[in-house]
């Protein structure tokens, strides 16, 4: 008798492929203690697993806040809006690590346009994208304010970029539905006026 270790599983979803499937995020307990490394694509599906992640709120000086588009194939949140970079720190890396780590990739913003790179606040949250997956984490949130304004966008990640009057978003979101905005970064927003 003979087996064929080769034959596709009939069973194996189509987003195996995806290139999140090749990375890893690390799984956390509420109060960000680190868990263990779990494949990033599998704690975004199903019912997700809680992990650690980050939000970073980039300002120019004059109260503006830079939203980031997201680009249109992402597979979560694909051409919603950003305030301004969100992603996961890898194992081992801190959340300042990541951020500027995103910044640099992600918009080109390099550590010398800033110097006040600082975790603000930190919250737990759990949201359903369509028939997508699954946001399940606990997301620190950095601010930073750039003394040099120059962007250089990496258009895989972004695909707009607008400076927005921060205080005016918060108070005024009918006039700003249209952008859907990123669940992550409305909390973030909500709870730093709180």
């Amino acid at each position: 008798m003979s087996t064929d270790d080769t034959a596709p599983d009939a069973d194996a979803p189509e987003t195996a492929e995806h290139e999140n499937a090749r990375q890893h995020v690390v799984a956390v307990d509420a109060d960000d203690n680190e868990q263990e490394t779990i494949n990033r694509l599998d704690a975004h599906t199903g019912d997700g697993t809680r992990h650690r992640a980050f939000t970073s709120l980039v300002f120019d000086g004059e109260g503006n806040i830079l939203l980031a588009q997201r680009a249109p194939d992402k597979r979560l949140w694909g051409t919603w809006w950003d305030g301004t970079v969100a992603s996961h720190p890898v194992q081992g890396q801190s959340q300042e690590e990541a951020t500027r780590q995103r910044l640099d990739e992600e918009l080109g913003i390099t550590p010398d346009q800033y110097d006040d790179l600082r975790v603000t606040d930190r919250f737990e949250y759990k949201r359903y994208f369509e028939n997508a997956g699954v946001e399940h984490e606990v997301c620190a949130v950095l601010k930073l304010t750039l003394d040099d304004v120059s962007l250089d966008p990496d258009e895989a990640e972004v695909a707009g970029l607008m400076w927005v009057p921060y205080e005016r978003l918060h108070d005024n979101p009918e006039w700003y539905r249209q952008l859907r905005l990123c669940p992550w970064f409305e909390i973030a927003m909500r709870r730093d006026f709180d």
